[in-house]
């Protein structure tokens, strides 16, 4: 963990003199490409020493499939190669080194190497061999219309701002922002002109870094200090669940699930301000004219904790995940695309049987929540002071499903998670089951915003933060959002 936290710290320091002294106006995208690729594998074998090759080997056997076996087909056999490899190391960091610890724990930034190796072999194979007209908006605009170099691929993967902990990012937007094309498409498109002056001035990422390593600083100092005092594992034990009443015992659950998520908050939030402090994530601009360094972050906190139902927990939480798992798993399954999906983040995310617990349950978890909105929420939403009253019970029903369904993803073990299940009765699975049974599930149509979470009526701010946030990119007037879809089929002939 301290090897972690001093990377990172360099990592930030590092991204600023990349975006100084080696800003895209000044020098070539080779260089460019080879010094982020070097700081990051230097960046891993500090951290992880010579385990750090998985990370060259497993990218490097990828490219080869690319090469040889064609656009086609390459999609899946790297989705087979690369989750394949990422369970063989983790099967055996866990069950032949290192049961429930978390030292050398390489696997960590092979999830991301995973996710970012699939995701590109989607994206060409959308690109270069299927139809365009078959594609979906958000094929089309991510699709990658030429095969990378070794060096791209290799500088996409690792990378010093994302090897260790990401996020995620879309492989045409890294591309765009190594070559310093980012910022003069969006800002081109906007205007609907050449405007000289702002393609020489990029804009200041300084303020969006500050404040997000204000957050850290918070987040650490949280976990610091109060996580420490409120174990997970304290809800399993047989004092506490002989002698506390139930409210008692479900209010712990809640502080003590909610107190496990500022390191999370501390790491992915890092992540975000070293990649912002080189220059990228620039989306735009919003309505009032405000820069925004979001396009890759990977949580809205605000957003995670005052969440009114399970779906909307899950779309602010491992943003850049989830959008993953959408755009590999959910858009492309045949059957049963909820309960896939859930399949594959449980694989991904390793082998202790803690993690398929909590996965499957929040399949349970998910269609039961999907059930009752479906079937009772349009009876709430007339008048403004009932919609208040339901939000207020669905945010403390949904706060308590997520900590009930987590808690296996902490505890990791199968003896331990089913203690904490068999103590509470199984209840919320129980009742999920009956609610599955009582209501109708409607089918959802795949990619439809249908079924998509609401803000609580005492945040409207927050939902207009988050609709924001689903466009492509920002806007200072209203002609811009009448041409996104230009600037993506800019992006694509440019790639």
């Amino acid at each position: 963990q301290v090897n972690f936290v001093v990377c990172q710290l360099f990592a930030l320091l590092a991204a600023v003199w990349f975006r100084t002294y080696l800003h895209s106006s000044k020098t070539s995208p080779f260089i460019r490409h080879v010094v982020a690729t070097l700081l990051g594998l230097y960046l891993a074998l500090f951290c992880f020493g010579w385990y750090a090759l998985h990370f060259v080997i497993q990218s490097g056997i990828s490219y080869y499939i690319m090469i040889i076996i064609g656009v086609e087909n390459m999609h899946k056999y790297c989705f087979v190669f690369a989750l394949g490899y990422l369970t063989v190391c983790q099967i055996t960091r866990v069950y032949i080194f290192d049961y429930g610890q978390y030292s050398a724990d390489f696997s960590g930034p092979m999830m991301i190497i995973t996710q970012k190796i699939t995701s590109l072999a989607f994206e060409i194979h959308d690109g270069m061999f299927r139809k365009n007209e078959d594609l979906t908006p958000s094929q089309r605009c991510l699709a990658v219309r030429r095969m990378p170099s070794l060096l791209e691929y290799l500088s996409y993967n690792c990378n010093f701002m994302g090897i260790l902990a990401g996020p995620l990012c879309s492989y045409k937007d890294y591309i765009t922002f190594i070559e310093g094309r980012s910022y003069q498409l969006q800002q081109s498109e906007a205007n609907g002109k050449e405007d000289t002056k702002y393609e020489q001035t990029d804009p200041s990422p300084n303020i969006a870094v500050a404040q997000k390593l204000l957050i850290c600083g918070l987040s650490l100092l949280f976990h610091m200090t109060i996580t420490k005092t409120l174990p997970v594992e304290y809800n399993i034990d047989d004092n506490f669940r002989a002698t506390a009443s139930w409210p008692v015992r479900f209010f712990y659950l809640y502080v003590s699930l909610m107190a496990a998520r500022p390191k999370y908050y501390f790491a992915w939030t890092l992540a975000d301000a070293i990649n912002n402090a080189a220059g990228f994530g620039f989306r735009g601009y919003d309505k009032n004219g405000v820069t925004r360094w979001d396009l890759i972050s990977n949580l809205r906190i605000q957003q995670i904790e005052f969440s009114t139902s399970f779906k909307m927990f899950l779309d602010n939480w491992n943003i850049q995940t989830a959008l993953w798992l959408k755009r590999v798993c959910y858009e492309r399954a045949t059957f049963s695309p909820t309960i896939q999906t859930f399949i594959l983040s449980a694989i991904w995310h390793g082998v202790y049987p803690g993690y398929y617990l909590t996965f499957l349950t929040g399949v349970l978890m998910t269609l039961a929540a999907r059930a009752i909105r479906n079937n009772i929420r349009h009876y709430f939403v007339q008048s403004p002071a009932v919609k208040l009253c339901y939000d207020i019970v669905t945010w403390m029903a949904t706060q308590a499903a997520i900590s009930y369904t987590v808690v296996p993803f902490v505890l990791l073990s199968v003896k331990p998670s089913l203690t904490f299940y068999s103590s509470c009765y199984f209840c919320l699975h129980i009742a999920s089951i009956l609610v599955l049974l009582v209501f109708p599930l409607k089918r959802t149509q795949k990619g439809s915003k249908k079924h998509e979470s609401v803000q609580p009526v005492w945040s409207r701010k927050l939902e207009e933060e988050s609709l924001l946030q689903k466009n492509n990119y920002s806007t200072t007037n209203n002609s811009f959002s009448q041409k996104q879809e230009i600037t993506c089929r800019y992006q694509a002939l440019k790639q």
